[in-house]
């Protein structure tokens, strides 16, 4: 009892648990009988592209990849065969087919997307000095993405012809790369169904 008899208490500001006298404190809630508007909200409320447990419409990502790959393959598949002056070609076969396909639902928004390169094996027929020559190859077109079909790009390797001179593997490469164009319109129809998935 130092400096004059005084104790001093040593208060803090935080308290874990407070109870106040019942006057101060703030009044129970009273029960109350919900109507069936309560219950079950009405139905012209804006319908949720999530899925059921997903009511906020937060952040829900869905993978595509199994139907995207399947769809292209097939779309790719149809475009039949391609008229040149000194010959024809047609797609046999989609042999590379990778990459991703997705739906995002982000704040009750619904984004698509998808990466992916491809490989088709082409067969044609050209007519080189005035004989009919069969020739087999590939079509790489490398990674292509989302809105991004204008600037789609195409790779021509050849199967071994050793009977083609240098001039004629260049003309049936540029010839097979008038594939582009019907490639790039069924691309262009895929994307257009992604969006409605």
């Amino acid at each position: 009892m130092e400096n004059g008899g005084e104790e001093k208490q040593v208060t803090t500001s935080y308290r874990y648990w407070v109870r106040e006298a019942a006057g101060d404190a703030a009044p129970l809630p009273v029960p109350k009988k919900l109507s069936p508007d309560e219950i079950a909200p009405p139905q012209s409320q804006t319908p949720n592209l999530g899925s059921v447990w997903n009511k906020a419409g937060t952040w829900e990502e869905k993978n595509l990849n199994n139907w995207a790959a399947d769809r292209i393959k097939e779309l790719l598949g149809c475009i039949g065969s391609l008229d040149f002056p000194a010959g024809k070609a047609q797609i046999a076969e989609v042999t590379k087919c990778t990459g991703d396909a997705f739906l995002v639902t982000v704040r009750n928004k619904k984004r698509v997307g998808y990466t992916y390169e491809l490989t088709l094996k082409v067969e044609g027929e050209w007519t080189i000095r005035e004989e009919k020559k069969t020739v087999k190859g590939h079509v790489d077109i490398p990674e292509f993405s989302f809105g991004e079909l204008d600037d789609l790009q195409a790779e021509v390797r050849l199967s071994e012809e050793k009977d083609l001179l240098q001039q004629d593997k260049l003309m049936i490469k540029k010839d097979l790369k008038h594939f582009l164009k019907p490639v790039r319109e069924k691309l262009s129809q895929f994307e257009e169904e992604l969006k409605d998935r």
